[in-house]
């Protein structure tokens, strides 16, 4: 049974409306310069971990500190090995970033709170909030479960070319 197959008829719904948006998203970041856009989407160019092609994946965060903070509910996230640094286009410029993978429930609840406090329209991409936009913790230990994490990306990589 694949992963598709399992998920309720809304999950699906948005998924197939995730797929169609990504298509004019990935076009609209890689330009080389600010847009609006990019306040709040980075394009991320991944190595598929199987057939080693490069994806371009678009990809919401909100800015904490020195590090950006994504949520991974994506089967994109399956790509990224932990300390290992990936190209980013970050308003127009590229940049490389390490990511950290973050799956500890109480650390993830603690930083979508945050996340969510810095834009609101968090809770439309992650799949824990409930009536009111709120984070149902039954919902969050589930996803935490089935593989969400929240991923925090670090710029101290050494100023080689990206993979």
């Amino acid at each position: 049974m694949t992963q598709s197959s399992i998920r309720p008829p809304e999950r699906q719904r948005q998924a197939r409306l995730m797929n169609a948006i990504n298509v004019p998203m990935r076009l609209l970041l890689q330009v080389p310069f600010a847009t609006p856009l990019s306040n709040q989407l980075m394009l991320l160019f991944l190595r598929g971990r199987k057939s080693g092609k490069i994806y371009r994946q678009p990809v919401s965060f909100v800015r904490d500190g020195e590090t950006l903070l994504t949520p991974g509910g994506g089967r994109w996230k399956l790509n990224l090995r932990a300390g290992e640094c990936i190209r980013i286009r970050l308003a127009g410029r590229d940049r490389l970033g390490r990511p950290e993978l973050i799956s500890n429930v109480d650390e993830v609840d603690a930083l979508l709170r945050k996340m969510m406090r810095l834009n609101p329209r968090m809770t439309s991409f992650v799949p824990v909030a409930g009536p009111g936009g709120q984070i149902d913790r039954q919902r969050l230990e589930n996803a935490v479960g089935y593989g969400f994490v929240i991923v925090r990306w670090h710029f101290d990589c050494p100023s080689t070319t990206p993979r």
